[in-house]
């Protein structure tokens, strides 16, 4: 397991070939003022909550890489409007599958 931590609410964790991203704050986010955005990887993207600084890159992010996007369905909704589509709402609830493992809201 890797884990890269980009300041504020954004992480990386690699774990079982897979990356996943948390939170893409990176546009105003001061720990991660000298990163290339565009050579950020992402198998997944989980997106705690709406907020922009939780969100602040999500769909350049999203859209780049092709990563599956999981988060509440009002922010899976709002990103099928700005165009992003491999994303997978996760409400409370039981474990979902995935391939790198199992998440719960």
């Amino acid at each position: 397991m890797k884990l890269t931590y980009y300041g504020h609410s954004t992480l990386s964790i690699g774990v079982n070939g897979k990356t996943i991203l948390f939170d893409p704050f990176f546009t105003g986010n001061p720990f991660a003022k000298d990163l290339d955005i565009d050579k950020i990887e992402a198998d997944y993207i989980f997106i705690t909550h709406g907020h922009g600084d939780h969100t602040a890159d999500l769909v350049n992010v999203a859209k780049k890489t092709g990563a599956r996007c999981v988060g509440a369905a009002e922010v899976v909704g709002w990103l099928k409007k700005n165009g992003v589509e491999n994303a997978h709402p996760l409400n409370h609830g039981g474990p979902v599958p995935f391939d790198f493992g199992k998440a719960r809201g």
